[in-house]
Protein backbone atom coordinates (compact mmCIF):
# COMPACT_ATOMS: atom_id res chain seq x y z
CA UNK A 1 0.00 0.00 0.00
CA UNK A 2 1.22 3.05 -1.09
CA UNK A 3 1.68 6.31 1.84
CA UNK A 4 -1.29 8.88 2.06
CA UNK A 5 -1.59 11.84 2.69
CA UNK A 6 -4.42 13.95 4.98
CA UNK A 7 -6.10 16.89 3.75
CA UNK A 8 -4.22 19.31 5.56
CA UNK A 9 -1.15 17.65 4.82
CA UNK A 10 -1.80 18.16 1.32
CA UNK A 11 -2.77 21.69 1.53
CA UNK A 12 0.47 22.04 3.79
CA UNK A 13 2.53 20.43 0.86
CA UNK A 14 1.04 22.38 -1.68
CA UNK A 15 1.54 25.82 0.34
CA UNK A 16 5.36 25.11 0.71
CA UNK A 17 5.51 24.54 -3.25
CA UNK A 18 3.84 27.76 -3.97
CA UNK A 19 5.82 29.45 -1.48
CA UNK A 20 9.28 28.29 -3.08
CA UNK A 21 12.57 27.31 -1.26
CA UNK A 22 12.39 28.38 2.44
CA UNK A 23 8.96 28.92 3.14
CA UNK A 24 8.00 29.62 6.83
CA UNK A 25 4.97 28.32 8.85
CA UNK A 26 2.99 31.55 9.04
CA UNK A 27 3.30 32.00 5.60
CA UNK A 28 1.91 28.52 4.67
CA UNK A 29 -0.82 29.90 6.87
CA UNK A 30 -1.62 32.71 5.14
CA UNK A 31 -1.28 30.96 1.86
CA UNK A 32 -3.78 28.20 2.73
CA UNK A 33 -6.31 30.88 4.04
CA UNK A 34 -6.14 33.51 1.00
CA UNK A 35 -6.56 30.47 -1.74
CA UNK A 36 -8.74 28.06 -0.17
CA UNK A 37 -10.43 30.89 2.69
CA UNK A 38 -9.87 28.09 5.70
CA UNK A 39 -9.53 29.39 8.82
CA UNK A 40 -6.54 26.51 9.50
CA UNK A 41 -4.69 27.53 13.01
CA UNK A 42 -0.88 28.22 13.00
CA UNK A 43 -0.66 25.53 16.18
CA UNK A 44 -2.52 22.92 13.39
CA UNK A 45 0.30 24.62 10.42
CA UNK A 46 3.19 23.64 12.64
CA UNK A 47 1.62 20.04 14.06
CA UNK A 48 1.09 18.77 10.47
CA UNK A 49 4.83 20.17 9.47
CA UNK A 50 6.20 18.47 12.32
CA UNK A 51 4.61 15.01 10.78
CA UNK A 52 5.65 15.76 7.41
CA UNK A 53 8.92 15.99 8.87
CA UNK A 54 8.60 13.30 10.30
CA UNK A 55 7.77 11.69 7.13
CA UNK A 56 10.52 13.07 5.27
CA UNK A 57 8.54 14.89 3.13
CA UNK A 58 9.60 18.25 3.89
CA UNK A 59 13.38 19.31 5.41
CA UNK A 60 13.51 22.23 7.97
CA UNK A 61 16.39 24.38 8.26
CA UNK A 62 16.84 27.09 11.14
CA UNK A 63 17.85 31.07 10.66
CA UNK A 64 19.62 33.08 12.39
CA UNK A 65 18.39 34.94 15.47
CA UNK A 66 16.86 38.81 14.89
CA UNK A 67 16.47 41.60 16.77
CA UNK A 68 12.92 41.68 15.36
CA UNK A 69 11.97 38.41 16.46
CA UNK A 70 12.94 38.86 19.65
CA UNK A 71 16.58 37.25 19.16
CA UNK A 72 14.07 34.09 18.15
CA UNK A 73 15.23 31.86 15.19
CA UNK A 74 13.17 31.53 12.82
CA UNK A 75 12.37 27.80 11.18
CA UNK A 76 12.24 27.49 7.41
CA UNK A 77 10.70 24.19 5.52
CA UNK A 78 10.91 22.97 1.71
CA UNK A 79 9.00 19.99 -0.12
CA UNK A 80 11.85 17.19 -0.62
CA UNK A 81 11.66 14.38 -3.55
CA UNK A 82 9.47 12.04 -1.53
CA UNK A 83 6.90 14.92 -0.72
CA UNK A 84 6.62 15.73 -4.29
CA UNK A 85 6.35 12.05 -5.33
CA UNK A 86 3.92 11.44 -2.43
CA UNK A 87 1.40 14.97 -3.20
CA UNK A 88 1.79 13.62 -7.18
CA UNK A 89 0.05 10.23 -6.41
CA UNK A 90 -2.53 12.38 -4.12
CA UNK A 91 -3.60 14.73 -6.68
CA UNK A 92 -3.56 11.81 -9.21
CA UNK A 93 -6.25 9.92 -7.62
CA UNK A 94 -8.09 13.30 -7.25
CA UNK A 95 -8.01 13.65 -11.11
CA UNK A 96 -9.25 9.90 -11.89
CA UNK A 97 -11.73 10.11 -9.00
CA UNK A 98 -13.00 13.62 -10.64
CA UNK A 99 -12.56 12.48 -14.19
CA UNK A 100 -15.75 12.58 -16.23
CA UNK A 101 -18.25 14.07 -13.66
CA UNK A 102 -20.10 17.20 -14.54
CA UNK A 103 -18.65 20.50 -13.50
CA UNK A 104 -19.85 20.98 -9.52
CA UNK A 105 -21.40 24.25 -8.77
CA UNK A 106 -20.48 25.23 -4.86
CA UNK A 107 -22.45 28.03 -3.81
Amino acid sequence: MSPTLGDLEQLVLLALLRLGHDAFGIAVQQEIASRTRRDVSLGAVYTTLARLEQKGYVTTRVGDPTPVRGGRRKKHYRVQAAGRRVLAAAMADLRALTEGLPAMELT
